[in-house]
């Protein structure tokens, strides 16, 4: 390649590598924010409500998808082993502001519904190292296990269509068949979390 192929090549190469970072720091900033929603329309049987969160009615709901591995601290946890319980998954991330402030409502929640047929489980995700992930559940006082999933690797098993976590901070409900009941795609308040808890215990 001659002297005056490779100068104009270099600025096309620049070119690419810029337009490919910012979209992937579009894409970082997208993801950990006051979220969105998508929702109702064609056969994807769930609606959003006023306070953005989706739901399916039982009959017409999809199974949540294998979500097993080690947890943050090393332990071997599948979600799947906890059916005929109520399961709230939460996808969070230590370096996630808006998961810094729904945090609490999740410790306070997990504790007061311990034992009454309800099990937390969060996915840790985009974390390089599990230490910051157990130093933020210690510092919130979030005493449920956490899956440690730094690539998102177990959010892309959820199906197109469906109530998939498709942001960070994401919340589903399960219910007891292990299907997904309801999703949020924002940071949540102790009374929207409990507002999509309670229906699905309620179910017989």
């Amino acid at each position: 390649m001659s002297a005056a192929s490779r100068s104009r090549t270099r600025p096309r190469s620049r070119a690419v590598l810029l337009t490919a970072t910012a979209a992937a720091a579009a894409l970082t900033l997208a993801a950990c924010g006051s979220g969105g929603t998508s929702g109702g329309g064609g056969d994807t049987n769930f609606v959003t409500g006023n306070n953005g969160i989706d739901t399916v009615a039982a009959g017409k709901r999809t199974q949540a998808p294998d979500l097993s591995g080690k947890t943050i601290d090393g332990k071997q946890l599948d979600v799947a082993g906890y059916k005929g319980q109520v399961v709230v998954v939460n996808v969070w991330g230590s370096w996630c502001g808006p998961c810094r402030a729904e945090a609490k409502y999740f410790a306070k929640v997990s504790k007061a519904y311990d034992g009454k047929g309800v099990q937390f489980v969060g996915i840790n995700t985009r974390d390089t190292s599990t230490g910051v992930a157990v130093a933020f559940e210690k510092d919130y006082g979030i005493t449920y296990p956490s899956l440690y999933d730094p690539t998102g690797k177990l959010m892309l098993r959820f199906k197109k269509g469906t109530l998939n976590p498709q942001l960070i901070p994401s919340t589903l409900v399960l219910d007891r068949e292990g299907k997904i009941a309801a999703r949020a795609l924002q940071p949540l308040a102790e009374e929207d979390l409990l507002g999509m808890l309670k229906p699905v215990l309620a179910e017989k």
